[in-house]
């Protein structure tokens, strides 16, 4: 993007760690007029003795292009435009990538104790690919957006009153080329929108996009922040990827990690010679769980940084929102800590003040300029008011991941149906706290890894147990109140752990079970996108009620969904391999039921045990309820009843409303 001088408040509030625009003034950009075009390069290193811009264009000589200091410790030059093409010395750009690799750049930045340490550029647009680490000049202007349909509307919807529905992708390991290589970002766009526009989700989330030198960290161990990672293409292509997605009607999430960076020698590491991007007290300034950096957010400049990064992400790629990793790191000054790893507040509190006070700050702001554009926590613990506004005390996140909801689920599942009686209160417990913020139910990355064993075999029995395990699982996650998340491969039954290295096992679409699973899977995301009562009052009882909630003995669980023209939803779950011909529970309501998912259908693996027919409510008590429903219920499954009402005579006004409601109210118009 073209360098346009700012203006000295500018600079002000990027010392003051309020500039959301830094990446504006500081890295490379193209400047000077078409008659003279240059490339203006600045680094912020105020300890630095000295600073050179190195690079192919000058045989990396760190005499050839001294940088000078600003008052600010702002290092800066100019370097004509011709310096950066092949012409400029024709005899020697002679080998086959000359044309690219004349493009590479680094800091050669002497600290103030007299030792040299060569950088990438922590403004940097682009980055070698890895093993190398030299940044590279990108212009990010000049790429022709055609989304300003789903930009315009996306600023004016109220998400917490829509579905939201993300499905988790690895960019590196979705799929390959057929010879093994990774597909560039427009192969990805052409194989996976359509993709996930079929399987009916609401938004993609992306593991970390930004450059990062090692593929076993997936992303999370960040060198370019501002750099969408060369593994794939260029940035533009990024940017055609993300358009593709908005031109299907899909959002885009990126995970985003500003908790702590790698160590590496062309990192943020002490990157002039001091801790200038981590505290300088190792107890503040290190993560010794994940040998990583973690930023000191008392620095202005460092909070400029990553304010400036979120909004670089949501401005120039036009993402929908961004998943902050490791929220609990910036909040808790001890985790991941052993006792005398960490440094209390100095009223020996735990909780980092400056955290809280940058996540607030990230958050207002990007609210504030990126109107419809999410923030959501991973945030590990109970701490309190995570998704609550700024203004009333909060963190102002809009959603954050229940891990505690996906833990318990996920224990419970692993047991034996012999024994999940005896944990009962792990299906039962997350709405216990269900309300008190705005969750998201996570089966993410994170949970088929590392011995975790894959979302199908974390099911205990024989295949068909397993399948129909999954499937009754989806079910009841698709019904519970918060919206979903489910990473890449659970979809379909992957057998084995994910592999970052490895393609998706798309082979096993071959075979009987796993394209009933994604069918499954695809009906489900279908009707929950149709289905008001599932999304429309997440966060509030007025959507939840319990109409079975102890019958531990069986292992089912039944409530209803509502949304706010009180029309219902029955969602029951039997986690169990025995079929129930004849089950009872009561209902708050006469009324009509009608069996709209099933996932023990035969079209989906399961054994076929349905209820047929509309079933009508019995006239007597059952529990606290007025009027009986009895049903059958089919083995290891979820089913979802449409629930028609009959209001006593005395409420005409609101049956009357509920029927105009179906007849005149598309799910369509409820999500706009």
């Amino acid at each position: 993007m073209q360098y346009a001088a700012p203006p000295a408040e500018e600079w002000a509030s990027f010392h003051r760690g309020t500039c959301g625009d830094a990446y504006r003034m500081l890295g490379a950009h193209p400047a000077g007029t078409s008659e003279k075009p240059v490339w203006r390069f600045a680094v912020w290193a105020p300890n630095a003795r000295a600073v050179s811009l190195i690079g192919e264009f000058c045989r990396w000589d760190r005499s050839a292009c001294p940088m000078r200091r600003e008052e600010d410790g702002v290092w800066v030059c100019e370097v004509e435009a011709s310096a950066f093409d092949t012409a400029s010395d024709p005899a020697r750009y002679t080998y086959p990538d000359a044309a690219e690799k004349i493009k590479t750049y680094k800091y050669a930045v002497q600290g103030s104790d007299g030792a040299w340490h060569d950088r990438a550029d922590p403004y940097g647009f682009q980055m070698e690919q890895r093993p190398n680490t030299a940044s590279r000049l990108c212009d990010l202007d000049g790429y022709a957006w055609r989304d300003a349909d789903w930009m315009a509307a996306r600023a004016e919807r109220d998400t917490h009153a829509l579905p939201l529905n993300i499905y988790e992708v690895h960019l590196g390991s979705w799929r390959r080329a057929d010879d093994g290589r990774m597909l560039t970002y427009e192969e990805i766009a052409d194989a996976l929108v359509p993709y996930v526009r079929d399987m009916s989700y609401t938004h993609v989330e992306f593991l970390p996009v930004m450059e990062h030198p090692f593929d076993g960290s997936w992303g999370y161990q960040v060198t370019g922040y501002f750099a969408a990672t060369s593994r794939y293409g260029d940035p533009k292509g990024l940017m055609a990827l993300i358009d593709r997605f908005h031109q299907a009607g899909i959002g885009v999430i990126l995970d985003w990690v500003p908790a702590h960076f790698p160590k590496d020698e062309a990192g943020l590491s002490r990157f002039d010679g001091t801790c200038l991007y981590e505290h300088p007290d190792p107890r503040r300034g290190e993560m010794p769980q994940w040998g990583t950096c973690l930023f000191d957010m008392s620095r202005a400049e460092v909070r400029s940084f990553l304010l400036s990064g979120a909004c670089f992400w949501l401005e120039r790629f036009h993402a929908d929102g961004l998943r902050v990793d490791a929220v609990s790191a910036m909040l808790y000054l001890d985790f991941g800590k052993q006792p005398g790893q960490w440094l209390p507040e100095n009223d020996g509190g735990n909780i980092s003040r400056d955290g809280v006070s940058l996540l607030r700050l990230i958050n207002d702001t990007v609210h504030a300029r990126f109107p419809g554009a999410l923030m959501i926590a991973e945030e590990s613990t109970a701490f309190e008011g995570v998704t609550h506004p700024v203004k009333d005390g909060g963190l102002g996140f809009d959603y954050k991941w229940n891990m505690g909801w996906m833990n318990d689920t996920l224990a419970y599942i692993r047991e034996d149906p012999i024994f999940r009686k005896w944990h009962h209160n792990r299906l039962t417990f997350g709405l216990m706290y269900a309300f008190s913020e705005h969750f998201i139910l996570p089966y993410s990355h994170d949970e088929v890894v590392y011995g975790k064993k894959s979302m199908l075999d974390k099911q205990p029995g024989d295949i068909w147990k397993k399948f129909a395990g999954l499937r009754a699982l989806y079910g009841f996650q698709m019904a519970h109140p918060g919206k979903k998340l489910l990473f890449m491969g659970g979809e379909f039954g992957q057998f084995i752990e994910w592999r970052h290295d490895d393609p998706l096992d798309w082979f096993l679409l071959r075979y009987d079970m796993h394209p009933q699973l994604q069918a499954c899977v695809r009906e489900m995301n279908r009707l929950y996108r149709e289905t008001p009562a599932l999304w429309e009052q997440d966060d509030g009882w007025e959507g939840f009620q319990w109409v079975q909630v102890d019958d531990r003995d069986n292992s089912i669980v039944a409530f209803l969904r509502t949304d706010r023209r009180g029309r219902s939803l029955l969602c029951l779950t039997n986690f169990t391999p025995v079929y129930r011909p004849h089950y009872s529970l009561g209902l708050p309501l006469p009324g009509t039921l009608a069996e709209v998912l099933n996932t023990d259908r035969n079209a989906w693996g399961g054994s076929d045990q349905h209820n047929p027919a509309p079933i009508h409510t019995l006239d007597r008590p059952c529990g606290d309820f007025p009027v009986t429903l009895e049903l059958a219920v089919p083995p290891m499954a979820s089913v979802w009843f449409a629930y028609d009402k009959e209001y006593p005579e005395t409420n005409p006004q609101r049956a009357s409303a509920e029927q105009s409601a179906e007849q005149d109210i598309s799910p369509e118009n409820d999500q706009e």
